[in-house]
């Protein structure tokens, strides 16, 4: 097998999907994207009401959700 350190050049969707599926490894995750399915609104506070762990470690779990995929970001602002 031929090895190199040429970049493989992934498409950006599979680049996209992979970011998301990382940030998906976490079920503190899983369960904070299952809350928010369920909610037309939702801020920090009311996360923190309901998962029994510090605000700031939601919002690091919100940062990484948003971050793997725009539309993530676009759904939290647009349902305020």
């Amino acid at each position: 097998m031929k090895r190199t350190l040429e970049d493989v050049g992934y498409k950006k969707q599979t680049e996209e999907l992979a970011l998301f599926a990382k940030a998906l490894g976490h079920p503190t995750r899983i369960e904070i994207l299952n809350y928010l399915d369920s909610k037309s609104c939702c801020y920090t506070g009311d996360l923190v009401d309901v998962f029994p762990i510090a605000q700031s470690t939601i919002s690091q779990h919100l940062k990484e959700l948003k971050n793997s995929t725009s539309e993530i970001g676009y759904y939290s602002y647009t349902n305020r």
